[in-house]
């Protein structure tokens, strides 16, 4: 929105208060209290907290710790992470490190997990630490200090269990001072309750006025959930004075709900945003009259924003249309951004998560997915978050997309382990939250849309590809949607040809991953219920187009979508799935005689499929080969080191920086605890990999890891079924084609 003096603003008077007459100004009208007078301190010196470290659960907690998911990057090649991260620990990326203590072998993790120091602790943290500490005990405490030393939030849960001095007295600190920890601080004083007073009270009876209010804080808190007489009575194993001013303190002191409550002056004065003019901002616009917010306003606004003070700002969004805080949201982070994006502003990317709607996530994501090539990959992390807020299917689709397909590990790492959480959280495994992240993006009942430009409309489909198909009232296609005319509906033919820029590029989104996800289903056999079929493929607006141009099966036949969304077997009979049947897309191993009949029916239909599947090539193992661990025909052949890297697209990982930084393998899971892995000579540079252009493939091996060494013995490729076996034989024969 422009800031014209033009705009028809909302009047002060009519704004909720906050806003027209904000707390530093209040606090400027009012008279400075005088100081009230320090009471003199009763002091009782020398004592100190018992010594020792304990850890307590709370009633079936360890069990619920211990059971808590962790997602396993790059497979159970715990032996192979454990050789890395001997040879170099800092190397090791948290979420890979964090899994390998989670779920590697216990004998060999426990003398290692004290000494652990995580890096880019992100926000999932939280949740590799829960099953580490139920695991490994007290030993896991000095690695779980240091990740609440480097962020509170991400590692402050893990506290939970510890007891003691050390622990209570951060509890104590954060209740205090820290009000997005008092989740945490609550939790460890109620589930503690009295075992925690013989660690407060030397603090609480001490000289030191700050440590002396911290520790009564806590004490107040322990006796709301457990009774003063009782918190006075454990403070007197230091002595009969000492639970004298305990018991003083408990009727003075204040409830810990108050500990962070501001006083009702509000802040003295605004924050200072140097890089910010609120003047130059679009202002958010009011629901009921479309009355934009003064300049003043929108500056109060802001400064409050910046303030943290959401909650206290609720009635303001709600009185505001979602469309302009969205922009006015925008415009504050393009400016943090074109100020070089000032670490101290942490809110800027709070309130974008906020206040964002779809336009945001297609703005943000691409920043999002660059930032870790800038040396910001907290930022970046933090990015997920604001994907993760907005919560939209979109943000989602996008949020999937960095945890699919974004060319920096550690992001890619965050991100899935972001999606796992919503997955998590609606009870869905990652590939059936995937099945739900295709919006219908108003598709109509046919898979396609009319915009309306009044004197004239047009009609958007989509082909194998996704790509969106135009229509015009005659039914010619066009090349591209014409732009409104002077003869078109002034506000119908703007509004449809805005919905068309954002419907491609929404589609442009999620099309190569939809059409990846599913050949991937096909080489995997994954299969899904009927209702399922019908409402994520069969009933999808968007899907179908994809769909429709595959072949089938359930119940042992094969099948296809037809044009009118029922379903036909390959001599055009109708067919029903039955209620209990498994269906998923049929390889060409599995089709049998009937692929022929099924290549003439979509030739004769002229049905061009999204990915090779009727012409798919087929292939099988040599019966040495199937007795044998390795694929001898592969080994000895060189081959760029692109088309190495190229195998990534199908499912392969790079194997572990080793001396130098060179990666010398690259590996496939197919089953549990079973890999192919190539060894390369002389490897992949990590950051550098034009230092060397060609690779040979020494030997090609079928293992229980991803790391051949030691893991071969007693493995044959006749372990794998047809279709695998055809599939990696075809990646493995373009790969070595010349």
């Amino acid at each position: 929105m422009s800031t014209d003096t033009a705009i028809d603003e909302a009047p002060l008077e009519a704004l909720p208060r906050i806003l027209a007459d904000p707390p530093w100004e209040r606090a400027a009208r009012e008279p400075k209290p005088a100081k009230p007078k320090e009471p003199e301190l009763r002091i009782v010196a020398g004592l100190e907290p018992p010594s020792g470290l304990a850890i307590a659960w709370a009633p079936g907690q360890q069990e619920q710790w211990a059971a808590t998911g962790v997602y396993t990057w790059g497979g159970e090649n715990w032996d192979e992470r454990l050789e890395q991260y001997l040879a170099d620990p800092p190397s090791m990326y948290a979420p890979t490190a964090g899994a390998m203590f989670a779920r590697g072998p216990e004998e060999q993790l426990r003398p290692l997990v004290s000494d652990w120091r995580p890096r880019y602790i992100g926000p999932y943290h939280s949740r590799t630490l829960k099953p580490i500490v139920a695991r490994f005990g007290l030993d896991a405490r000095d690695t779980v200090l240091h990740g609440v030393a480097e962020s509170v939030a991400a590692s402050g849960e893990a506290l939970l269990p510890f007891l003691d001095a050390q622990v209570v007295a951060l509890m104590a600190d954060w209740m205090f001072r820290l009000k997005t920890a008092q989740k945490y601080t609550r939790d460890y004083f109620g589930n503690h309750g009295l075992a925690t007073v013989p660690f407060l009270v030397p603090d609480a009876v001490g000289k030191s006025r700050p440590a002396r209010r911290k520790a009564t804080a806590a004490l107040v808190l322990v006796a709301e959930q457990h009774g003063g007489d009782a918190v006075v009575e454990a403070a007197r194993v230091h002595g009969d004075e000492a639970a004298e001013i305990v018991a003083e303190a408990l009727r003075a002191g204040a409830p810990v709900a108050d500990v962070h409550k501001k006083p009702a002056e509000g802040p003295s004065k605004p924050p200072k945003l140097p890089w910010l003019r609120p003047a130059k901002l679009p202002r958010p616009v009011l629901r009921e009259d479309g009355k934009a917010l003064p300049v003043t306003a929108t500056g109060n606004l802001v400064s409050l924003m910046a303030l943290s003070a959401d909650e206290d700002l609720r009635e303001v969004f709600e009185l505001c249309t979602p469309g302009s805080l969205a922009e006015f949201s925008w415009a504050i982070f393009e400016a943090w951004r074109k100020a070089g994006e000032p670490s101290r502003n942490p809110w800027v990317l709070s309130q974008l998560g906020r206040l964002g709607d779809d336009e945001t996530v297609r703005r943000v994501t691409p920043v999002i997915r660059a930032w870790p090539g800038q040396a910001g990959h907290a930022k970046a992390v933090r990015g997920l978050e604001v994907l993760t807020a907005i919560g939209t299917d979109v943000a989602l689709i996008h949020l999937n997309g960095i945890a699919r397909k974004v060319k920096f590990n550690g992001l890619k790492a965050e991100a899935r382990l972001a999606i796992d959480r919503v997955a998590e959280a609606r009870g869905l495994t990652t590939e059936q939250l995937a099945d739900r992240l295709v919006p219908d993006f108003g598709l109509d009942a046919e898979g396609g849309m009319t915009l309306d430009y009044g004197p004239r409309t047009f009609r958007i489909s989509f082909d194998e590809q996704l790509r969106p198909q135009i229509a015009d009232d005659s039914g010619k296609l066009r090349k591209a949607l014409p732009k409104p005319g002077a003869k078109d509906d002034a506000e119908l033919a703007p509004a449809a040809h805005q919905r068309f820029g954002a419907l491609k590029k929404d589609v442009r989104t999620i099309a190569a991953d939809q059409i990846q996800r599913l050949e991937t289903a096909m080489v995997t056999g994954r299969r899904w219920t009927p209702e399922e079929f019908q409402a994520y493929f069969a009933g999808h607006p968007l899907i179908w187009h994809i769909a429709r141009r595959l072949v089938w099966l359930a119940d042992g036949r094969s099948f296809r979508i037809a044009e009118d969304r029922t379903f036909a077997d390959v001599e055009d009979a109708a067919f029903t799935p039955s209620p209990s049947a498994e269906i998923g897309i049929a390889h060409p191993l599995h089709l049998g005689e009937e692929l022929a009949a099924w290549s003439e029916v979509f030739a004769d239909y002229e049905i061009t499929q999204p990915f090779p599947q009727l012409g798919r090539a087929v292939h099988a193992l040599t019966d040495a080969e199937r007795g044998a661990g390795r694929l001898a025909r592969f080994e000895g052949v060189t081959v760029p080191t692109g088309k190495v890297l190229g195998l990534t697209r199908h499912g392969w990982e790079r194997g572990a920086p080793q001396d130098g930084g060179v990666e010398h393998g690259i590996s496939l899971r197919v089953a549990e605890k079973r890999y192919i892995v190539i060894d390369l000579n002389p490897g992949i540079a990590v950051g550098a990999i034009d230092i060397f252009p060609e690779q040979e493939l020494r030997e090609v091996v079928i293992a229980t890891s991803s790391y051949a060494y030691g893991s071969t013995v007693g493995r044959t490729f006749g372990e794998l079924d047809p279709v695998t076996a055809s599939e990696v034989l075809a990646v493995l024969t373009d790969l070595t084609a010349q």
